[in-house]
């Protein structure tokens, strides 16, 4: 094990996550919001696709999914060559109606197999007043069940989307997190999360990690950032890095890569990618 315990794997593999794992100080993450927010300042609210592939965007993006301890605690549950196949910021602004409805990421990506794992950065604490994200222990078990689609403009999934299941909420857990910190979930837990009524803004940036032996079967291009170890499979297209934050070549090289990924994600929907 490179920075998790056999006890927190085992969690992992057997619940399906594993939270909290701190991976910078409350500083660093405060530094990184910093960036983000002096972004919002100039520009408006970071919205619709620019949170989506963010780190094709931001060159401290770019480096956060690169981060040492972040990937020493994906090496632990998926091996050691790893992808960057996606990331997206959640972002609830205070007193907002917007959630996230009970969901397997797995649904839309037409990755396969299904071993994709999400690091959920912390960016600023994500706690049960400002909805932290809850999940089913053991439902990444159940393989993949049906959804229906919603399109809900205060669910911030893409299609809003909903698992077609009785989902326990008495069994949820609640994966609080202090900025700097993160969870790890399986692609396939059902997981949600409620509304902001609080005075605090809540950030979270997901990461999407996936081995190199993962290929995507619902769409003929995609492509993913080698993070760490070597690709000797050459599944997806490997992505550029932003030259600057939000260069004019860092926005057109996105537009074209999320152009793909929306393909996919709401393929015959007829609706392009809102987030």
């Amino acid at each position: 094990m490179k920075m998790l315990s056999q006890a927190a794997v085992r969690q992992y593999h057997e619940r399906g996550y594993f939270a909290p794992i701190p991976v910078m100080s409350r500083d660093e993450a405060g530094a990184l919001r910093a960036r983000l927010e002096t972004f919002e300042a100039g520009s408006g609210p970071l919205e619709g696709k620019l949170r989506h592939k963010s780190h094709l965007l931001f060159t401290w993006l770019n480096d956060l999914i690169r981060h040492p301890r972040i990937l020493d605690a994906v090496e632990d549950v998926i091996g050691p060559n790893i992808l960057c196949w996606g990331s997206s910021f959640f972002i609830k602004e205070p007193r907002n109606p917007a959630f996230v409805s009970w969901h397997q990421d797995s649904t839309y990506w037409g990755l396969d197999p299904a071993d994709v794992v999400t690091a959920w950065v912390a960016l600023s604490d994500s706690v049960a007043a400002n909805g932290a994200m809850r999940v089913i222990p053991g439902t990444h078990k159940l393989e993949q069940v049906a959804h229906r689609d919603t399109f809900r403009p205060d669910n911030l999934l893409s299609r809003g989307q909903e698992v077609m299941v009785d989902v326990d909420e008495a069994q949820a857990d609640m994966l609080e997190l202090s900025a700097g910190e993160m969870s790890l979930h399986h692609v396939r837990l059902i997981h949600g999360s409620d509304a902001n009524p609080s005075d605090l803004r809540r950030i979270g940036f997901a990461i999407r990690y996936i081995p190199t032996t993962v290929r995507q079967v619902a769409g003929s291009h995609d492509s993913a950032t080698l993070v760490r170890g070597v690709d000797t499979y050459h599944h997806f297209d490997p992505e550029e890095r932003p030259d600057a934050d939000m260069s004019p070549r860092a926005v057109a090289y996105h537009a074209a890569v999320t152009g793909a990924h929306a393909a996919i994600l709401m393929r015959e929907t007829g609706k392009d990618m809102r987030a």
